[in-house]
């Protein structure tokens, strides 16, 4: 590749994951489609914005940890869950048609923006809520469905996790965005992009600008959630999501 081209990639990437790792997710929504735009097809696009993506989670993962927020039982809970949804959504999407699929996660990831945006308290303050064993089981096998989610699209995912620990666990944002970041961007797509790049092709010579912009991007946006506080990362969350739904539903 040129070197103009490599510096597109890079910036692309950056952008997005600034964006991402402050609301929570949504990189697919400007990473992927360029990626198609530049001339790599579906499944090609698909394998390469996951391995790059998984720089997100490393780039956040590095911040995050310094404020030592993350509980082990429910990290536990979220792989456990989760990863197996992602291998088994990766291992079937590149047989599966995705256009009805995409117009229906449009339509609820903009669902999740409009209830962000008129319950006002939403997540800001953290009132932990179904922490014994049924409320695990329950929100774990929600987890594993996002998964599937996850490792089967492109965009979106990181959003419904985050969301879903706001909703379910009690969580506020800052404290929702830096378990979907840390585990989500690192865990659940490192996943996806091992069996996608098992099933299919990556197109490694992408992947320099792509991880060199994920990693600096996870890095800002992971910072900056955790010092502008939850009515900024909430406001974010619901900004992105009405794009990625619109995204989604126009293709």
């Amino acid at each position: 590749m040129d070197v103009l081209t490599q510096f597109w990639l890079f910036l692309i990437s950056l952008v997005a994951n600034i964006f991402s790792a402050f609301s929570g997710g949504g990189a697919g929504l400007i990473q992927f489609p360029a990626l198609i735009f530049l001339g790599l097809p579906f499944g090609l696009a698909l394998a390469t914005h996951k391995v790059a993506s998984v720089a997100l989670g490393v780039g956040a993962t590095i911040r995050h940890l310094k404020e030592g927020s993350l509980e082990g039982r429910l990290v536990l809970v979220m792989l456990a869950y989760g990863l197996p949804g992602v291998v088994l959504g990766a291992s079937v999407i590149l047989k599966v048609p995705d256009q009805w699929a995409r117009m229906a996660l449009g339509i609820l990831t903009i669902g999740l923006g409009l209830y962000s945006f008129l319950n006002k308290e939403l997540g800001q303050v953290s009132i932990p809520s179904h922490r014994n064993s049924s409320g695990y089981l329950l929100g774990g096998l929600v987890l594993f469905l996002i998964g599937v989610l996850n490792g089967s699209l492109t965009s979106g995912t990181g959003l419904f996790v985050t969301m879903w620990l706001v909703r379910w666990f009690g969580l506020d944002y800052k404290q929702a965005v830096a378990y979907t970041l840390v585990l989500v961007g690192m865990f659940w797509n490192g996943s996806g992009a091992v069996t996608l790049g098992v099933l299919g092709n990556i197109q490694w010579d992408w992947l320099p600008a792509l991880l060199l912009g994920s990693l600096l991007g996870g890095y800002i946006g992971a910072h900056l959630s955790i010092t502008k506080g939850n009515k900024w990362i909430k406001r974010s969350f619901e900004i992105i999501t009405l794009l990625m739904g619109l995204k989604l539903i126009t293709g």
